[in-house]
């Protein structure tokens, strides 16, 4: 399916990644993992988002994720991103080429979940590697690094 208008110069991140990346903050000990993701379109001015992980050694699950990439206009992007641990969070950014830079405007949490109140997310895209670092506040610490990968595009 040819992407919508509106998502065209994000075609570049459609497809399945693959990799692995490492963890840490304050409250956790250090960890590794592996995960894949996908970014699919449905002819839509969105691009869909899911996010797999497991843990580097043992494979049990750790960590899932899924949202939407919103395009505004060729250098502005939303993302509308949903756990299963409570947390959803909304980004504004900014697109420059293959890097995506994005700041929460908002975090919300269910009653049960752990207190997160901003999160950064960097992305960048060179052919077919694409390398990430977040970084987050959360439960009483200021804005930190969190988790840093590498991925490869798979298909």
């Amino acid at each position: 399916m040819t992407p919508h208008p509106a998502i065209e110069h994000l075609a570049f991140l459609l497809g399945t990644w693959r990799g692995g990346g490492s963890g840490d903050y304050p409250t956790i000990e250090d960890f590794s993992y592996v995960e894949d993701v996908a970014f699919h379109h449905v002819g839509k001015p969105f691009i869909s988002y899911t996010q797999r992980t497991r843990d580097a050694t043992s494979q049990l699950p750790l960590h899932s994720e899924a949202g939407y990439f919103r395009p505004v206009g060729r250098d502005r992007l939303e993302l509308v991103l949903v756990q299963p641990s409570g947390i959803v969070e909304i980004h504004d950014g900014r697109i420059d080429g293959t890097t995506f830079r994005l700041r929460s405007s908002r975090v919300l949490t269910t009653p049960t979940a752990k207190e997160v109140t901003q999160v950064q997310r960097t992305i960048v895209v060179d052919g077919p590697r694409m390398s990430y670092r977040v970084d987050m506040a959360a439960v009483g610490h200021t804005l930190q690094h969190h988790l840093t990968a590498s991925l490869t595009r798979i298909d």
